[in-house]
């Protein structure tokens, strides 16, 4: 039986309220959390983005659930020498209770140190070495590497947990799906795609576990709720590759004029009815997924909370 966690969102909420949240989460049932990794939020209108690791921090004292970060890009903003200790000390905090997700990332964050923005193919050769990388400072060795793109001279970590943190790697795409495969413990995904998940399965992930993701907007006003989640977060319909080329809040904030609220309605579960959500979940599960994500969009976190405990969770373990 498929898993269901609760997706924390940095681009949205204070640190605070997202301890806050996670603590909701566990009362209400949900089994894990994702946490997003964000140097800025997608637009201005989200209006936050805190240090994850941090967060991750105060999660550890807060609550028991496993935590992942949906996901880290190790690429360029932060070396993947740093994501290792990073990932290792959240491990140990966590009590082995902590994955690593991991992807290509977007310009959005990446970018803020003034290097060259990659195409994807190269990013996701710079994941490939990263990992090497980080698996290998997960050993507590001491490690020297020279790459194509990476050089790390007489590093250890002496903080590691007992078993090296698993490492998912996440894919929208064919080539994506086959890296993952190659490189990754697991597959994660924002969209109940069976094809991908086949793909992944296929490409050598055998049985690793596969973990998606989808965004809610729970509220007994239907349209409000639409207007909430086209407000809020718009920019996910946008097309093809602009979420990972485009540099600025800004320049989302242009984009998202194009997606209607027609658009937002028909992509995300909005109002109070349960079948939609149900149905939305369930998406997930009957294409193959191990565990799937929900994240509320806007303030009304403990509304949420309680329709999901009585309502839908009960529904879908059933």
């Amino acid at each position: 039986m498929a898993a269901f966690g609760y997706f924390l969102s940095c681009e949205e909420h204070t640190p605070a309220e997202l301890v806050e949240q996670a603590r909701m989460a566990e009362q209400a049932g949900f089994e894990a959390l994702w946490i997003s990794d964000h140097y800025h939020p997608w637009h201005d209108g989200q209006g936050q983005s805190p240090f994850v690791w941090s967060v991750i921090g105060a999660l550890s004292q807060a609550v028991s659930l496993p935590v992942e970060t949906a996901v880290t890009c190790p690429l360029i903003r932060t070396h993947p020498a740093v994501i290792a200790q990073a990932a290792a000390t959240s491990a140990v905090q966590l009590g082995g209770r902590f994955r690593l997700g991991v992807g290509t990332g977007e310009a959005l964050n990446e970018h803020i140190l003034g290097t060259v923005w990659p195409e994807a193919p190269v990013r996701l050769e710079m994941l490939e070495e990263a990992l090497l990388i980080i698996r290998r400072l997960f050993t507590g060795e001491q490690v020297s590497h020279r790459g194509k793109h990476y050089t790390v001279e007489n590093a250890r970590l002496y903080t590691v947990p007992d078993q090296p943190v698993p490492i998912d790697v996440s894919a929208f795409g064919p080539q994506a799906a086959e890296v993952a495969a190659r490189i990754g413990d697991g597959l994660i995904t924002m969209m109940p795609d069976e094809s991908l998940v086949e793909r992944f399965r296929r490409g050598g992930g055998g049985t690793s576990p596969v973990y998606g993701g989808m965004k809610v907007c729970w509220g007994t006003d239907r349209q409000e709720a639409v207007r909430t989640a086209h407000r809020l977060w718009a920019n996910e319909q946008l097309p093809g590759e602009l979420p990972q080329v485009l540099p600025t809040p800004r320049h989302f904030e242009q984009a998202m004029d194009l997606v209607t609220e027609e658009r937002v309605a028909g992509s995300v579960p909005c109002g109070d009815d349960p079948d939609e959500h149900v149905k939305a979940v369930s998406a997930f599960v009957d294409a193959g997924f191990d565990t799937v994500y929900v994240n509320q969009i806007g303030k009304d976190q403990q509304g949420f909370f309680d329709f999901y405990r009585t309502k839908v969770l009960p529904r879908l373990r059933s």
